[in-house]
């Protein structure tokens, strides 16, 4: 649109520039004869044929000068109309232009959002496939030491338990090994679909951990994972885990009886934050250990 204008206002500007010529021609002629020629013709009756001729002249002379004024001023209202047609279309056009420079600056932001987005996806879809192999690897690990301590536990000396089946009664009548905050629980869905088979206790760093119920330590080291870990064997097949403390005070072997300072808590194994991670095993396989506590909290 804005070129249709430009190409009418230019010929516009021509027809302008035509009628103005038209017109300074017989104001050119009407110069060399004079504003009084006129006058002296009716003065002079010398050929009233020939003045009747000249008076028609400058009659038709007369019209055709006002007619030529007024298509100039025709040209001259085209030509304003067309400048402001023009004026107006340019603002538009800026104005389209600037609405462009916005979309155009928005989809560019977008798509560098996009593109960090996926980065960071790619970023965190590589450290989950990490966390779910570091803890699968954990998982093998304890399940692996469970079957040796398990092994060896049936070519050694049963722990005496007061009655069988003795710790299974004391289901729901155990106190927390440490107090804290819950912040795991058996069951949960960690990262990369893994299970909790205990539960994770935040506590203060360096707090007691005191074991649940007497027993005998059948192990007392670091495992990948769980940092520095106290296994205590309680007989008819369970077994109580107490994982990332801070240090171990029992020895594999030794006797502890419920209540007794085993360990303090930490954050080993990878902690950022110190907490106890605590299991119940009956034959090998975790169970909730929340049930064997008397309430549902630390």
């Amino acid at each position: 649109r804005r070129a249709e204008l430009a190409d009418k206002r230019r010929a516009e500007e021509a027809a302008l520039e035509t009628d103005r010529d038209l017109l300074a021609r017989p104001g050119r002629a009407a110069h060399l004869i004079g504003p009084q020629e006129p006058l002296k013709l009716l003065l002079n009756q010398k050929d009233p044929a020939q003045t009747g001729r000249m008076l028609e002249y400058y009659r038709y002379f007369g019209r055709s000068r006002a007619a030529q004024i007024e298509e100039i001023k025709r040209h001259l209202g085209e030509l304003t109309s067309l400048d402001a047609a023009l004026a107006e279309e340019e603002g538009r056009l800026v104005e389209l232009e600037e609405r462009q420079k916005s979309q155009l600056a928005k989809l560019t932001a977008a798509r560098e959002r996009r593109g960090r987005a996926l980065v960071t996806l790619e970023a965190d879809s590589k450290n989950r496939a990490k966390e779910l192999e570091r803890l699968r690897d954990q998982q093998g690990g304890l399940e692996k030491l469970v079957r040796e301590l398990r092994r060896a536990l049936e070519r050694v000396e049963k722990f005496p338990t007061d009655s069988k089946d003795a710790f299974a009664k004391l289901r729901g009548k155990l106190s927390w090994p440490v107090a804290g905050k819950l912040s795991a629980s058996f069951g949960q869905v960690r990262a990369g679909g893994v299970k909790w088979d205990g539960v994770l206790v935040a506590g203060a760093q360096g707090s007691p951990v005191r074991a649940v119920y007497h027993g005998r330590v059948v192990y007392a080291d670091w495992l990948s994972g769980l940092g520095l870990l106290t296994i205590i064997d309680h007989g008819d097949g369970y077994l109580s885990l107490y994982g990332h403390n801070e240090r171990l005070y029992k020895e594999v072997g030794e006797r502890v009886t419920a209540g007794d300072t085993i360990a303090t808590v930490g954050d080993s194994g990878g902690r950022s934050s110190p907490a106890l991670y605590f299991e119940i095993r009956k034959g090998g396989r975790p169970v909730d250990p929340r049930l064997w506590f008397r309430s549902n909290a630390p």
